[in-house]
């Protein structure tokens, strides 16, 4: 406790850290405001009852940062910004100028890359802002618009998406933490509070058992996903000779690297890429005539968490976003490159191409481990509300673990301001 409120006063007399929360205060204040101003038109008995029977507007909404059940200006969320990301990091396989931008050309090549992505968010926000506007448009929750007054509303929705871009990237360079987590992480906290009324009005004392193997399993997460995110692989690594004056012989030291690299980061890609087909069979199911169209509308709407391809390819998806979001940002070629300009070296492993292949098999290593947890976490809510039939922790798993990891990553920038400022 002690140390709580000393990084409290830290924090407090620290006016440039100070500064960076109340900022990021600030623009979630804003995000919340834009949150409750609704298109105009909008049935909200009719679209309460839409989205309490829609599990794939419900994921949406996270996503949109509890925009959605509103229709607000910002319904869109950084849903297309994160779909945008996905892109170009996929282009990055694909395309080696892009990578090479991305991963080797500094801050500046980032800045660049991060450009592309605005763009391509621009077109994918007026293609899903379009197919929502139908949908809901068809489902009568939204009023009969004219041509000048749908394209109206989505130029509206258009703006809203690409301000609440902008609010996110603000928050992470004026901030604290990553600006587009912290976004999806107030979304899920903002919806806590009906989720937990609406459980105690519908709560069955027969259901007793089952809250108690939530909280059980509850707790257990987040105990694991603290665990994984904090844990380390060290490598040693010894200087040839030491750096200080006066000292010789070598230093022996070692470099962490992280089990878990990817975050939260493959949860997000993971669900982004589920909601398509959805989306999609949405759109068929609201304007198709032909009886076989109709029904490939309707299995690809029905492609939900009740299914067992679902559950599978959340899974495979979870997986395998770990592994390449961990090979675009990890690059162990140009750590060994690092080591030996350094002086430093692998005890037992040769500098060069050795000590490349010697990370690289290390971490292959190390992310199966976190891939493996973040697959089962992500399909855990889903095969345990098979086996209970309950329905309202459907997205229990994957909130919690967006919730604990934000929560973390910015206890963790909090205390490395912290730090500093002791220093």
């Amino acid at each position: 406790m002690n140390t709580f409120s000393r990084k409290l006063k830290i924090v407090w007399q620290d006016r440039g850290l100070r500064n960076r929360i109340f900022v990021m205060l600030g623009l979630l204040v804003a995000f919340r405001l834009l949150s409750t101003i609704p298109v105009p038109g909008v049935d909200s008995a009719r679209l309460a009852a839409f989205l309490s029977n829609n599990q794939f507007f419900g994921i949406l909404n996270i996503f949109s940062g509890g925009g959605l059940s509103t229709l607000s200006i910002v319904m869109l969320g950084v849903g297309p910004y994160i779909t945008a990301s996905i892109i170009m990091q996929l282009m990055t396989i694909m395309v080696p100028s892009l990578k090479s931008l991305y991963s080797e050309e500094g801050e500046a090549g980032r800045r660049k890359f991060s450009q592309y992505s605005r763009l391509l968010a621009v077109p994918l926000a007026i293609i899903q802002g379009f197919a929502l506007l139908l949908v809901l448009g068809r489902q009568g929750i939204i009023g009969t618009l004219g041509p000048v007054e749908f394209a109206t509303s989505l130029l509206v929705i258009l703006g809203g998406s690409m301000l609440l871009m902008w609010i996110g990237e603000a928050m992470t360079e004026y901030g604290i933490s990553n600006g587009i987590s912290i976004l999806i992480f107030a979304g899920i906290v903002a919806a806590l509070p009906q989720s937990v009324a609406q459980f105690i009005v519908t709560f069955d004392i027969s259901q007793l058992p089952y809250l108690v193997l939530f909280v059980v399993l509850g707790i257990l997460l987040i105990i694991g996903v603290v665990y994984i995110t904090e844990a380390e692989r060290p490598i040693p690594v010894t200087y040839a000779r030491a750096q200080r004056p006066g000292v010789s012989g070598g230093v022996s030291t070692y470099v962490p690297l992280r089990v878990n690299q990817a975050g939260v980061i493959p949860i997000i890609f993971a669900l982004s890429i589920l909601l398509l087909p959805q989306l999609v069979g949405n759109l068929i199911v609201s304007f198709a005539e032909n009886a076989r169209l109709l029904s490939v509308g309707q299995a690809l709407a029905n492609f939900s968490q009740t299914s067992l391809l679902y559950g599978v390819l959340y899974f495979i998806f979870v997986f395998a976003f770990t592994y390449f979001y961990t090979a675009v940002t990890f690059d162990p070629h140009a750590m060994s490159e690092n080591l030996q300009k350094g002086g430093a070296f692998v005890p037992g492993i040769r500098p060069g191409q050795s000590t490349e292949d010697y990370i690289a098999k290390i971490v292959s290593r190390i992310t199966l481990v976190g891939a493996l947890f973040l697959g089962i976490i992500a399909v855990l809510p889903l095969v345990v509300r098979s086996i209970t039939g309950i329905t309202s922790i459907a997205l229990g798993g994957t909130s919690l673990l967006i919730v604990v990891s934000v929560v973390l990553d910015l206890i963790k920038k909090i205390d490395a301001q912290t730090s500093m400022h002791e220093y």
